[in-house]
């Protein structure tokens, strides 16, 4: 499955050609009643108080309440289909995150084309996993774990929160490119994985860095390297795994999209209010503590993350053979 770049950034780039003094009068109106946020994933998790973080800039910022609403289930895509439905007034917008870019490859029977019908507002972060072992495993350093999961194929579990989910697919990369044979235990979500991790059950995850960030400072999980192309301020000792595994990188995002078709002057609005949201100290540190890098810009910069992360795990997807549940 193949989504070129020059079309989704055509699409994010939205239309300009509107009159202007209707669009600066539809902008100075909006918005003038509550904006709900889906959020596709449960309450608590790092998705949700992301969405929570910029829903409350956005509340106090344009004098209306925007509400998280949360529509967990099916990886996301309940969520996705009611924004994707709704009206494209600026009402309803969607929390994006990694998962989005991965279901297209992942789903065959989807109501919706995600790249078609949401139209990206701004990325707020950058999201990365971070490969923690057990304690009792004998590696100390991504090269002995390498060694020891080639001496030992077959024989090594690794944990995630479900086929097709970043940790899987995060894992199953890896796997092709280092050349080691890890078995995949699935789970229904990270908590449960994580669980089992740090009572030993299984050996390793790759971890989003808020489920496993407390176990790591505890000495209850051992951090042998980071997903991301350079280390994190949050694990600044964290090696990369780029830098035994050259080329490797598998990091994640979240952002705002809304309904396509949403007019481009309440896009630009809210992309201005959010990236002044991300200038905030307080929601900067807060996005760090989460495993994140704060990112911003253009919709049309996160139209071209998306896009470049659809193509990728869709290869992925394809050459592991991983079928959703």
């Amino acid at each position: 499955m193949k989504f070129p770049r020059r079309r989704f950034l055509q699409l994010a780039a939205g239309v300009a050609a509107a009159p202007t003094l209707p669009r600066v009068a539809r902008a100075q109106a909006y918005p003038s009643r509550p904006v709900r946020i889906i959020v596709g994933f449960p309450a608590g998790g790092a998705t949700d108080i992301q969405a929570r973080l910029m829903s409350q800039w956005l509340s106090d910022r344009l004098g209306q309440q925007f509400i998280v609403e949360n529509r967990a289930g099916a990886s996301g895509n309940i969520g996705t289909e009611a924004v994707a439905r709704a009206p494209a007034d600026g009402y309803t917008l969607l929390q994006i995150v990694t998962p989005h870019a991965i279901n297209a490859a992942l789903y065959s029977n989807l109501s919706f084309d995600f790249i078609r019908d949401i139209a990206p507002v701004v990325c707020s972060a950058r999201l990365a996993y971070v490969v923690v072992v057990h304690p009792s495993v004998p590696a100390t350093t991504l090269p002995e774990f390498i060694a020891y999961a080639k001496a030992n194929p077959g024989k090594i579990n690794y944990g995630s929160a479900g086929p097709g989910t970043p940790q899987n697919i995060a894992c199953e990369l890896f796997k092709m490119m280092a050349g080691v044979n890890l078995v995949h235990v699935s789970y229904r979500g990270g908590a449960p994985a994580t669980t089992d991790l740090v009572g030993g059950h299984i050996q390793v995850i790759f971890s989003p860095i808020s489920e496993s960030i407390e176990h790591i400072k505890a000495g209850k999980l051992r951090p042998l390297a980071v997903t991301t192309a350079a280390r994190l301020d949050v694990l600044p000792d964290v090696p990369t795994v780029a830098d035994f595994v050259p080329g490797y990188e598998a990091s994640g995002f979240a952002g705002i999209g809304v309904p396509r078709g949403t007019p481009a002057d309440i896009i630009n609005m809210l992309n201005r209010e959010l990236n002044a949201g991300l200038a905030d100290s307080k929601i900067r540190a807060r996005i760090v503590e989460l495993g994140g890098t704060v990112a911003g810009g253009t919709p049309a910069a996160f139209g071209a993350i998306i896009s470049e992360a659809t193509e990728k795990w869709a290869r992925v997807i394809k050459l592991a053979g991983i079928k959703a549940e």
